[in-house]
């Protein structure tokens, strides 16, 4: 199987999507994702299946595929839409000005074919291509009924000058006007559907930069600038005040402070010194390192994080599969509506051929099927690029609907409610002390808990002992033998319990079933936790403490955050079942870090997992907090809430605006180039809503 991601230039709307959607079913592919907005396309190819057919077949719909590798390739400006609008728009005016002015040579129908005839044929080449090719992949789109509305007042026009010059048989004016006004409406949501992508393009714009790459010769340093892009795994660069890190990489040499606020939300510089990670694309405020990379292109975090954003961007929501649904029938339903509408008028309204006519070109005209395509995504978008901006990551578009129903939040304790940066209180042990350190790092080296990160960061120095089969219990702690055979175990009370009745402890150490010995850690907890548990509250979500550790530590902890419920002791296969018992309630979502929240974080209705959890954690969460900083929870569950407030909002708008818009064109209120105005702005709307969300309020006050 074959994953490919690439571009697919030239669609604008719902069904042009739709229309690659099907195309790619039809060819068998699988886990498809199509975005209009983004003109992002991304599916998997089967084994056997030739993706590069494929992708050409999506050229020959009348798109062009862009390869990862490839560049976009530069439009001609007679091409784009501010010169077809302006084009247009010249010829435009004099049509409509002779409505008003009572100009003789104006009102001449051979000089209104004239003047219609560049708008029609420019109409006919963007629209009417993409109609036919929409009709011949049966997936008809808007610019069917544009194309159908603009040729029939042309066709009828050109038929009524030819036989006697009747004004009343002339609507060049109406075909003009048509075309220029929804490109003016496609104009603006281009323009304004942009704004809902402008985080994605933020963080893009951050990876291109200059550095100054390191040579050195016969002990001499040699400075090059060259372009980040051409940067290998393994080259050092000079980064001095003011520039941007080139990419990933570990500080080898010097210090300084880093803005990391594009990849992390967090305002304040941070402090970075040698042996200090770095992530491409930030600033150095002041200081000069020299870094070693680490990693480049693809795998460097800041390309991890376009690339999910991306992915969680085209991934639909239920609500959108719903709009999807309709789009698909809207045309042909509008089509024939237009048709009742002209027959209604003509042989049961006996009005004229032209009036039955007017009215249902009105129809097809005001009718907008790209609105309920756009509703979703819009807002989607929005949602997504305000929380990658602010350091939250989240996985799927559908996550965001998720968080609208979410009653309770399950916290682990060591490294999520606190800092996980333990300090040694004290210890004690019946051991030769300079051997119970050598036997604890050794075991602990093998672990991610932040607890055997602490302690092995700090008793690194004492030295290490061979141990063999080192194996990691999930709830418990470590387990191995040495080179004599004795085994030893190292984790919580739970490891102890049968040898003795102490469980104040933080870890015992068992040598072949005796103890050995036991370590005390404080660990401090966070200073944003007690605020975020606050708010948790005000916005009428139940906190939950779902902890390993002993039921003592957990009550002190819950009663100064203001917890109550309290589940203390609980191994992965407990806090497993626990998440299944709240699910069933209602649904939960859980804050991990550790490889014992993996189960759970992938149970719960919303996994959130902080930045430095383990990977595991993090690959089992939907949502990751980049900052690491457990204070930007409220707002990943107020966009979530929001998000979906405004997907809602568009949706009801795009609904009502065609439940109200076509029946009011069809009773002949509405004549089509105001229909066709209208038509242009509906869009816009929906974009204007969505962008709100990039400054909307969503966190109740604590």
């Amino acid at each position: 199987m074959t994953s490919v991601s690439c571009k697919v230039e030239g669609m604008h709307c719902t069904n042009c999507a739709l229309s690659v959607s099907r195309y790619l079913e039809k060819k068998g592919m699988e886990n498809i994702n199509v975005s209009f907005a983004t003109e992002e396309v991304s599916f998997i190819a089967p084994a056997g299946a030739d993706s590069a057919e494929v992708l050409n077949g999506i050229n020959d719909l009348g798109f062009r595929v862009v390869l990862p590798d490839q560049a976009s390739a530069k439009v001609p400006v007679y091409q784009t839409l501010n010169f077809k609008f302006f084009f247009c728009l010249i010829f435009t005016l004099p049509l409509l000005l002779h409505m008003w002015v009572d100009w003789h040579w104006l009102h001449n129908p051979w000089t209104q074919f004239w003047l219609t005839l560049p708008v029609f044929i420019t109409g006919l080449w963007h629209f009417g291509k993409s109609a036919v090719r929409s009709l011949m992949n049966r997936m008809a789109n808007m610019d069917v009924l544009v194309t159908l509305g603009a040729s029939a007042a042309f066709i009828y026009s050109v038929i009524g000058a030819l036989v006697n010059g009747n004004p009343d048989y002339l609507f060049f004016e109406t075909t003009a006007a048509i075309i220029t006004l929804v490109f003016l409406g496609n104009l603006l949501e281009e323009k304004s559907v942009k704004q809902t992508t402008t985080a994605i393009t933020e963080l893009a714009r951050m990876q291109v930069t200059m550095a100054r790459l390191i040579n050195t010769d016969h002990g001499h340093e040699h400075i090059h600038e060259v372009d980040n892009r051409t940067l290998r795994p393994g080259d050092c660069v000079l980064v001095n005040t003011g520039d941007k890190i080139p990419m990933d990489g570990t500080i080898y040499w010097g210090s300084g402070h880093i803005n990391e606020s594009m990849i992390t939300g967090e305002s304040d510089p941070v402090n970075k010194k040698e042996k200090d990670k770095v992530i491409g694309g930030t600033i150095l405020e002041d200081g000069s390192i020299k870094v070693y990379i680490t990693a480049t292109g693809k795998d460097t975090v800041l390309s991890y994080i376009i690339e999910l954003v991306k992915q969680a961007q085209s991934d639909k929501p239920p609500m959108q599969r719903l709009a999807d649904r309709i789009s698909a029938i809207f045309v042909p339903l509008v089509l024939s509506i237009a048709i009742v509408t002209f027959l209604g008028w003509y042989f049961i309204g006996h009005t004229t051929f032209g009036t039955a006519m007017m009215r249902s070109i009105a129809v097809l005209v005001i009718a907008c099927p790209c609105a309920m395509g756009l509703a979703t995504p819009a807002a989607v978008m929005v949602g997504l690029g305000r929380a990658a901006r602010n350091g939250i990551l989240i996985k799927g578009g559908h996550t965001l609907e998720l968080f609208k129903d979410i009653k309770r939040v399950v916290f682990d304790k060591t490294g999520t409610l606190t800092t996980g940066k333990l300090t040694l209180r004290h210890y004690h042990t019946t051991m030769e002390d300079t051997v119970f350190r050598q036997i604890v790092y050794s075991l602990e080296k093998y672990s991610s808990h932040p607890i055997a990160r602490s302690v092995a960061a700090m008793w690194k120095p004492a030295g290490e002992v061979p141990l063999q089969q080192v194996r990691e219990h999930k709830g418990l702690g470590m387990r191995a033998k040495d080179k004599e055979g004795n085994e030893w175990e190292l984790g919580s009370f739970r490891m102890a319990a049968g040898l003795t009745g102490d469980d104040s402890h933080n870890l015992y150490l068992v040598r072949n079933g005796a103890l050995m010995g036991w370590l005390d850690f404080a660990d401090e907890i966070r200073p944003e936790a007690a605020t975020v548990i606050q708010q948790l509250k005000a916005s009428g979500i139940q906190p939950v403490l779902l902890s390993g550790d002993t039921a003592r530590k957990c009550r002190e902890l819950a009663a100064a955050l203001g917890i109550t419920e309290v589940y203390a002791e609980q191994s992965p296969q407990q806090k497993l079942e626990q998440i299944d018992r709240f699910m069933q309630q209602a649904p939960t979502a859980m804050v991990g870090d550790g490889i014992n929240d993996a189960p759970a974080l992938s149970k719960a209705t919303i996994g959130i997992s902080l930045s430095d959890a383990t990977q595991v954690a993090m690959q089992s969460a939907n949502v990751i907090l980049l900052n690491n900083n457990l204070g930007s929870l409220p707002l990943a569950l107020g966009l979530g809430k929001h998000t979906y407030l405004t997907i809602k909002q568009n949706l009801f708008w795009a609904f009502i605006y065609n439940v109200v818009a076509i029946p009011v064109a069809a009773l002949g209120w509405l004549n089509p180039i105001l229909a066709a105005g209208v038509m242009g702005f509906s869009d816009v709307v929906l974009a204007i809503n969505s962008v709100r969300l990039r400054y909307k309020r969503v966190v109740s006050a604590s």
